[in-house]
């Protein structure tokens, strides 16, 4: 028999119940219905179900559009990945590990980084942050874990195929979502396109960007559409050799076209997300398939200068109707490193060797690529977005958001999914403390902590995120001048960078047994402050000065162009 309400409640709602089972027995009534099949929507299916009291109390229901036995079934080749992953923090794996779903991730397709090689493409002022540095537990490797999408996705499945209080509809559209009406509690109504009519206690939306979850309740967003394309595919190289250390680095170089990110998956693999302009990004991919790993070992190596210079030829001959080859790339790339004074055996020659000692600095570029996977290449626009808020008022009340349904970023800082999952955690928890008190868990006195502690933590997020993309998206000299002395400075300082990493979720959690880390990090701080203030009170009149000027030049040259 189908329950409108949960059982803490049962008595208070019967009358309800039964005049609704009698007059519209056609509505299947949930507790919680969650809009979308990605890893947000799963995972908070799975936190639910994960859940004693939420099981015997609440009935869930999971609606996906797509095909979940695709997922389920999912099982690639060795040495095959997809080019859709996500750098999961520790914090977010601690989360996934206390509902069960960890364990049904297929571990030996994930990979620790360990390190991080940050620079800028035209100064190359660097940053490097560590593990190391972070005294983790022994059970934790590296500051987080590269991790397939799918593989993420079908743990996930996994977990809910032992749930039985969670009821998963894939191939099922959402054709309209009305209100129903105030005589019977105002809840959601979802139209399906199977022909069913679900009624909501509380509708989540978990369901991206185009959310038609956010459109019934009515919340309104904010952001813009930024004019860069997000190349990704998996990469094919090298192993590390004997002399240098395993492929657990992450490389990041940013260029005034955009952010290129190496992120290992296995000895030889790893995955691209490289930001470019709409038009390099299609001329790039509409050439032959050996230009892609060729253009992509560039972009790690030659100057600034350099990379304009092909960036242009690749256009001009797309745009001529004559693109150009992989041969071609190569014979300019040879020609630039040349007029360099790039020597063949130098870690930034594009055509070195892997045999035998490896040259100077060579770890802190990545291995150079070989090839892309087939069919791994693939491109897609990159956009911010931020709703006005997470849950729904008035008429479009009972209804919350989590995820890309609430919140979209560059993916620069690899973030995006991590936001998402702290959503999950936390709304999945504000849901079970409702439970455990006896309350109507679609109410807005429920749901206003989930946004209070959400909304804010992520706009602060996203905005640096956004700012990030802005800084380094110039070659205003001035501005490159004062984010590359910044960067220098900032990596002198261990602690500082340590504190960076916990704050970005390198830590597996925040329970107690964490806090004597944070505070032997903190008593760290203080002694590195010392030197901070000594610096800072030479440096800040000059620095500050530069930047300050340096950024009203390029507003006032922005304006008058």
């Amino acid at each position: 028999m189908l329950r409108s309400c949960s059982t803490v409640v049962r008595r208070r709602c019967q009358p309800a119940l039964l005049r609704n089972v009698s007059s519209e027995a056609q509505y299947e009534d949930y507790d919680a219905v969650i809009v979308g099949g990605g890893p947000a929507g799963l995972a908070l299916a799975g936190a639910l179900g994960s859940s004693q009291a939420v099981r015997d109390s609440l009935k869930i229901s999971l609606i996906e559009a797509g095909d979940l036995s695709k997922v389920r079934e999912w099982s690639p080749a060795s040495g095959a990945f997809s080019n859709r992953v996500s750098s999961l923090t520790n914090a977010s794996q601690a989360f996934l590990k206390d509902i069960g779903a960890w364990a049904h991730v297929e571990q030996e397709r994930t990979c620790p980084i360990e390190d991080m090689e940050v620079w800028d493409g035209i100064s190359d002022a660097r940053i490097q942050f560590s593990a190391s540095d972070l005294s983790l537990p022994a059970d934790v490797q590296g500051m987080s874990r590269l991790t397939e999408n799918l593989n993420l996705q079908r743990g996930l499945l996994r977990l809910l195929a032992d749930t039985p209080s969670v009821h998963v509809s894939d191939k099922t559209k959402v054709t309209s979502i009305v209100r129903q009406g105030d005589e019977h509690g105002g809840w959601p109504l979802l139209h399906l396109d199977d022909g069913r009519v679900l009624r909501a206690r509380l509708l989540i939306g978990a369901d991206g960007f185009n959310s038609p979850v956010r459109n019934y309740a009515k919340i309104g967003s904010f952001g813009w559409s930024y004019d860069t394309q997000a190349i990704v595919a998996t990469l094919n190289h090298a192993p590390r050799g004997a002399f240098q250390g395993p492929n657990t680095t992450a490389y990041q170089r940013f260029l005034p076209t955009g952010p290129i990110a190496f992120l290992p998956l296995s000895p030889t693999s790893s995955s691209l997300v490289w930001s470019t302009k709409p038009a390099l990004a299609a001329a790039i991919l509409a050439s032959e398939p050996s230009v892609l790993p060729r253009m992509i070992n560039a972009a790690f190596r030659l100057p600034d200068i350099s990379m304009r210079y092909l960036h242009s030829r690749i256009l001009e001959a797309q745009q001529a109707g004559n693109r150009l080859t992989g041969d071609q790339v190569r014979e300019e790339i040879a020609w630039r490193e040349s007029s360099h004074a790039i020597d063949a055996a130098s870690a930034y020659a594009s055509s070195q060797t892997t045999i035998g000692i490896p040259p100077e600095g060579s770890e802190s570029l990545p291995p150079l690529v070989t090839c892309t996977q087939p069919g791994t290449p693939a491109s897609f626009p990159l956009r911010f977005n931020h709703t006005e808020s997470y849950i729904g008022e008035g008429l479009g009340g009972r209804t919350v958001l989590v995820g890309d349904a609430a919140h979209t970023v560059h993916p620069l800082a690899g973030q995006g999914l991590n936001l998402g999952l702290a959503d999950v955690e936390c709304l999945a928890q504000h849901i079970n403390n409702a439970v455990l008190n006896g309350s109507d868990i679609g109410t807005r006195t429920v749901l206003l902590p989930y946004t209070q502690d959400r909304y804010f933590e992520n706009h602060k997020l996203m905005s640096v995120f956004d700012k990030l993309h802005k800084l380094y998206g110039t070659s205003f000299e001035p501005v490159v001048q004062a984010r590359s002395m910044g960067l220098e400075v900032l990596n002198e300082f261990d602690t500082l960078k340590a504190a960076i990493m916990m704050n970005a979720g390198s830590q597996p959690s925040k329970n107690t047994d964490m806090r004597a880390t944070a505070f032997g990090l903190a008593g760290s701080a203080f002694e590195a402050a010392s030197g901070v203030k000594k610096f800072a009170d030479v440096a800040t009149g000059a620095v500050g000065g530069m930047l300050v000027k340096g950024i009203q030049q390029w507003a006032q040259r922005s304006r008058t162009q």
